[in-house]
């Protein structure tokens, strides 16, 4: 059995997978906020039903306190030296890395990358992750990574216009929004808000030209309804490619 990490701002979610298992199909998946952190090695046991896990692979993009607290209970599941943590190199799974400084790649990007290489192969693809931060990134028909965007996450848009502005009201991002344009100033900042996120997407896929589009994230079913390009709703993305990285190992 793999375990699978992704290590978010926000949250941690986790997937159990058996060797050889088409991608995604998980035998256990769980999301746990930082807070929570401690109620994981419990969840995996559970899950395993006596099963063992032989190796894990993890994507931390939380900073290096988060990383100290998992190594810290990893090792009551499964032993240490199975344990590697997934970093953005060269090329890996089918995906040459074109970042200037291919280490400087968010690891939770390169994942990305790597699923939406294996989900559309061949393919000119735009792969939108939508959480905290909205990471929007083009990866070639022939598996190059050409690099992408970084914007404020839906919920971060909406909380900074509160945070940072005298009248303005926080509004739930995933408030229901109107057709037509805001005639009041909380669907007038969620309407921006997603006109922003959508835009961005858009705005991607007609610069590579993309044959495919994927969107995935927590904010993904807010976000991709506005979308005017053709697009598929992808679940934890960043799991899809970590499970294909594990695979190409």
């Amino acid at each position: 059995m793999i375990l699978l990490i992704d290590a978010g701002n926000t949250r941690i979610k986790w997937a159990l997978v058996e060797v050889g298992a088409a991608l995604g199909a998980w035998r256990a998946f769980g999301a746990v906020p930082h807070a929570e952190l401690g109620q994981l090695p419990a969840a995996w046991n559970a899950a395993l039903a006596g099963r063992h896990i032989h190796r894990a692979l993890l994507a931390n993009v939380a900073g290096a306190g988060l990383r100290a607290q998992l190594q810290l209970i990893l090792p009551s599941t499964l032993p240490a030296p199975a344990v590697l943590w997934f970093a953005s190199v060269a090329e890996l799974a089918g995906v040459r890395n074109g970042y200037r400084n291919p280490a400087q790649l968010g690891c939770d990007r390169f994942a990305a990358a790597i699923a939406a290489r294996a989900l559309a192969p061949g393919r000119a693809v735009i792969v939108a992750n939508c959480g905290t931060a909205t990471t929007i990134d083009a990866v070639s028909a022939d598996g190059v990574f050409l690099g992408g965007m970084i914007l404020p996450g839906l919920a971060l848009m909406a909380s900074s216009l509160a945070r940072n502005t005298a009248q303005l009201p926080q509004i739930a991002p995933d408030a229901k929004l109107p057709a037509g344009f805001a005639d009041n100033t909380d669907d007038a900042i969620l309407s921006g808000c997603l006109a922003a996120q959508g835009g961005a997407i858009e705005h991607a896929v007609a610069l590579h030209q993309a044959s495919d589009c994927i969107v995935s994230g927590g904010a993904a079913p807010f976000i991709a309804p506005t979308l005017k390009v053709a697009h598929r709703v992808v679940d934890n993305v960043v799991l899809i490619g970590l499970h294909a990285a594990a695979g190409s190992a």
